[in-house]
């Protein structure tokens, strides 16, 4: 449950913290007061979105910290799936929003994402508006509400995995079936690709072997004569050859060996060079025998990169090698085509069996919405006949078509608030005060099935009073034995039920508009709850009237209390 709210520097809100019953909340102002700050201020704790223009003028930033005790087994299943910490079955949250736009979040002082503050949320608090009412008036969320009322998604589940396996064997029949109807144009194209591009027997990096072979015939003679050239000055019959004259250096020294020591040195570095020139002459005239003068050779050579070339530019391939990847992927896609019309029969056996399963599926959960839907209206007429509306008749229409992600169903609930009047849709019939209390009744009869701990009604009352407003507030106070309920009112039927009264007032401080909670005591309770029959300056038969009904409704507790 929420134990405390600390607000900083938000709209109007200075600092304030709140501290909460674990029963019923309600909080009582006039109007423009700030309560609908205060819910904005759980909203941004719970990860929701929010505006920069939330932040106090002249303050860089808002901080709203929220403290949650006594976990339910619920909520420590998500923190345990995020991996966090709840030893102390305590739960501290923390969202910061600059002034700038920029926001922070915080789970136990550990920073965190906004997204995993809201996924928390969601098991933490469940916030009902007046705008929530607008629901109930789109047909297209009553089957949402149903399947929250079951509670039950076993049957859902299994039926949305069925349809997701069949929309993937129906989509990949889809795209065999257009290519099927496609392939006689495509397997023409990709054989006359296959044929027109054999004759090369081009491997990847031949046509840069093949460049580079041209290259050398193109230079061939100049290369030869530069070959040749190199081996008569390093290695010839005639006296002026490197060698030669290697050699003779050489024996010119080692005739002086004996005399001149460093001569040794020289002669043996001599003659190193010497067998260095021989094995390089000897290297240039094996290059001699290896360059190519064959003018067919050239030619060949020529015409098939010509070849390449032109493949390359008729079937859009940037070289050689590409052109080899395309053939390939050409041969593989024309296998395929060909074992197309086998694979087209297997997928369409699959999708009639796997039509029957969805069928089967979606039929057993419509079955279970239907006996899932008279469970529904009993339960929601009892709540709304004990909310003054006893002569209600609620009823669904439920109705079976196509087959869709959420199954086979279609759901409208209708509505007659009056005797003798056949039901209609909501949108038709209901006033804003009957649209409230059937959102009540909804929220108290999914309460008990989706175990979020605290739930919050902002303004439920609109459009109701007297005795209907009476009976909302019973209704709440009932919820609060189960569940922690806070409740933004106008009305004094709900405030005198609450256990805990906290009132929203404005305030200037140093020519500054800021607004400040209260928790009111005895006396307190009876002035606020005096002035929301009355005015601000109730009577003393009003401050009366205030104090026997709270007094009242005290003593009804603590009977309730004691009986049970």
């Amino acid at each position: 449950m929420l134990k405390e709210l600390e607000i900083e520097n938000l709209a109007v809100i200075s600092h304030e913290r709140i501290q909460f019953s674990p029963h019923f909340n309600v909080f009582t102002g006039e109007t423009g007061a700030g309560k609908s700050i205060l819910i904005n201020g759980i909203h941004a704790v719970l990860g929701q979105r929010v505006t920069r223009d939330i932040v106090r003028t002249g303050c860089k930033k808002a901080t709203i910290t929220a403290l949650f005790t006594e976990l339910e087994p619920m909520v420590c299943e998500k923190l345990d799936l995020l991996e966090i910490s709840h030893e102390d079955d305590a739960l501290l949250l923390t969202r910061t929003i600059a002034v700038d736009g920029g926001s922070t979040a915080r789970i136990n002082g550990h920073t965190t994402t906004v997204s995993i503050l809201r996924e928390i949320g969601e098991v933490l608090i469940n916030i009902h508006g007046q705008h929530d009412s607008q629901v109930l008036l789109s047909p297209e969320s009553h089957l949402q509400i149903l399947d929250d009322f079951g509670g039950d998604l076993t049957l859902l589940e299994a039926y949305q995995g069925a349809f997701h396996d069949l929309q993937q064997t129906a989509k990949e029949l889809n795209r065999l079936v257009k290519m099927e109807c496609e392939k006689t144009n495509r397997r023409q194209y990709l054989q006359h690709f296959l044929m027109d591009t054999e004759p090369v027997h081009l491997k990847i990096g031949e046509e840069n072997a093949l460049e580079e072979e041209l290259i050398l015939m193109q230079h061939a003679e100049e290369l030869l004569s530069a070959l040749r050239h190199a081996v008569s000055a390093i290695d010839s019959d005639n006296d002026a050859s490197a060698v030669f004259l290697t050699e003779s250096a050489r024996d010119e020294l080692a005739a002086y060996t004996d005399i001149q020591q460093e001569f040794t040195a020289l002669c043996e570095r001599l003659n190193t060079v010497r067998i260095e020139l021989k094995d390089i002459a000897e290297e240039c005239h094996t290059l001699c025998s290896r360059v190519d003068l064959d003018s067919n050779r050239y030619d060949l050579v020529q015409k098939q990169l010509q070849e390449i070339h032109r493949l390359c530019r008729e079937y859009s391939c940037t070289d050689g090698n590409d052109l080899v990847r395309h053939r390939a992927e050409a041969e593989t896609e024309l296998n395929q085509i060909d074992g197309n019309i086998e694979k087209i029969t297997e997928l369409k056996k699959e999708k009639n069996i796997l039509l029957e399963q969805v069928s089967d599926k979606a039929k057993a959960l419509s079955k279970y919405r239907a006996e899932t839907l008279e469970r529904f209206v009993q339960e929601v007429t009892a709540q709304l006949e004990f909310l003054n509306m006893p002569n209600v008749i609620l009823t669904g229409r439920h109705t079976t078509g196509k087959l869709t992600i959420h199954g086979m169903d279609n759901l409208e609930f209708l509505i007659s608030a009056n005797c003798g009047e056949e039901p209609k849709p909501l949108a038709k019939i209901a006033s804003g005060g009957e649209l409230s209390r059937i959102m009540l009744a909804l929220k108290c009869v999914i309460a008990d099935r989706d175990g979020v701990p605290t739930l919050i009604f902002d303004e439920i009352d609109t459009g109701v009073s007297g005795k209907a407003a009476q009976k909302i507030g019973q209704k709440l106070r009932e919820v609060g034995k189960f569940h922690q309920v806070i409740c933004v009112t106008h009305l004094s039927q709900i405030a005198v039920m609450a256990d805990q009264h906290l009132m929203i007032e404005k305030q200037v401080v140093e020519d500054r508009t800021e607004t400040h909670v209260s928790l009111l005591n005895q006396a307190g309770r009876v002035r606020e709850i005096a002035r929301i029959m009355g005015g601000d300056h109730p009577s003393d038969l009003l401050l009366q009237s205030a104090q026997a009904e709270l007094i009242r409704w005290q003593d009804s507790e603590r009977q309730d209390d004691e009986n049970s």
